[in-house]
């Protein structure tokens, strides 16, 4: 279907990171114990939410946008319908005039009205396909998420130093389509016609 139509499969997530880093591993002599210390108790994250978009004949790209959430009161603690609708509408504009075939989870925020209003309005270019109930290892942009994330919490001390790591390291992944193939053959998805 989509290379009928000549439109894009756009692989769609989110995910958040936050200043307590992970559990980890090291090395270190023998009965020193390394110690990591933590000073993020919960003092904000930076919400990602990321597309890799992938047409034969042409490179995979990845589309993102980033959030900072500092747990104020009042503030959004996640995406909503604008932002998803904002994150569609620029992807068409930067990927060309041609159709979207989105392939997403079943979060809450995919039913929201105002995010189905927006795609039953663009119908003609958009199309939404939804992926099963926790099948996270269908969705390539888990992948992004999983390197963006690797020792990511060791590196800032504060919201504001770990909002520029999160999104050079985005601005990196971009840059390799070779690493967005790797992470779609990692789904064990093919996206080519039978």
């Amino acid at each position: 279907m989509a290379q009928f139509l000549g439109a894009w499969i756009v692989f769609e997530d989110e995910a958040g990171q936050d200043l307590k880093p992970g559990k980890g591993r090291t090395w270190s002599r023998r009965g020193m114990t390394p110690l990591v210390k933590v000073v993020g108790k919960g003092s904000g994250r930076v919400l990602m939410a990321g597309m890799i978009c992938v047409r034969p004949g042409h490179e995979t790209r990845l589309i993102y946008r980033t959030q900072t959430y500092r747990g104020r009161t009042g503030e959004k603690k996640g995406f909503r319908a604008r932002e998803f609708a904002g994150l569609l509408t620029s992807a068409r504009r930067q990927l060309g005039d041609v159709p979207l075939i989105v392939v997403w989870d079943n979060a809450s925020t995919r039913h929201a009205k105002p995010l189905r209003a927006f795609c039953e309005r663009n119908s003609n270019w958009l199309t939404i396909v939804k992926l099963p109930p926790y099948a996270p290892d269908l969705n390539p942009v888990e992948g992004v998420w999983a390197h963006v994330k690797k020792s990511l919490a060791n590196l800032a001390r504060a919201i504001e130093d770990l909002t520029p790591l999160v999104k050079n390291r985005l601005r990196a992944i971009q840059r390799r389509p070779e690493l967005l193939d790797g992470f779609i053959t990692g789904t064990g998805l093919t996206l080519e016609p039978p």
